[in-house]
C-alpha cells in the first residue's frame, strides 16, 4: 500500500504564521543572491525573484531556479579550472 505525506500544513500553523509572521529558512542556495526559502510552521516556500524581493515557489520559478543553478555551477567550476591553470603557469 503506497501511502503520502502531506506537505500542507494545518489550521494551527497557518493561523501562527497569520498572527505572527512567517519563520523562513533556507532550504536551497541557487546562486549567491537568489536562494529559496521555507517556513518552519505551515511549509510555505517562496523564493527571489529578478528583482530581489521574495515570490511563491511555483513550478515555473522551480524550473528557473535549476537552470539558473545549473548554469552558475558550471560557470563556477570553469573559473576554477582557469585559475588553476594560470596558477600552475
Amino acid at each position: 500500500m503506497k501511502t503520502t505525506t502531506s506537505t500542507s500544513a494545518g489550521p494551527v500553523s497557518k493561523m501562527y504564521c497569520n498572527v505572527f509572521g512567517h519563520q523562513y529558512d533556507v532550504t536551497k542556495k541557487v546562486t549567491k543572491h537568489v536562494k529559496e526559502y521555507t517556513c518552519k510552521c505551515c511549509k510555505k516556500q517562496l523564493t527571489t525573484d529578478g528583482n530581489g524581493h521574495l515570490t511563491e515557489l511555483t513550478p515555473t520559478f522551480r524550473e528557473i531556479n535549476s537552470l539558473l543553478e545549473r548554469i552558475y555551477t558550471h560557470r563556477m567550476m570553469r573559473l576554477k579550472q582557469k585559475m588553476y591553470s594560470t596558477a600552475a603557469a
